[in-house]
């Protein structure tokens, strides 16, 4: 699959899911659509980990000092909450 935009590849697979949804595919149409689906979602999550391995969070440590920190997701997520 050629390399895509994050972003794109986004768009291209909320397209192939909505012509999913409408059911007025053929078998083989849809088929193809699936394995298309699946493979950008492949891509994007792979994209995904990588940025996640990429950021890092300086913060200071209990001397005072900073230090670099690998991204820690479970404190994200409760951030969120």
């Amino acid at each position: 699959m050629a390399e895509l935009k994050f972003e794109d590849a986004i768009k291209k697979l909320e397209k192939i899911v909505e012509d999913l949804e409408k059911g007025e595919l053929t078998l083989d149409e849809a088929l193809k659509k699936y394995q298309e689906g699946i493979e950008l979602s492949r891509a994007c999550s792979q994209r995904l980990d990588s940025a996640k391995k990429k950021i890092d969070i300086l913060s200071k440590n209990k001397k005072g000092d900073f230090e670099l920190k690998p991204l820690d997701e479970k404190d994200i997520e409760e951030k969120e909450e």
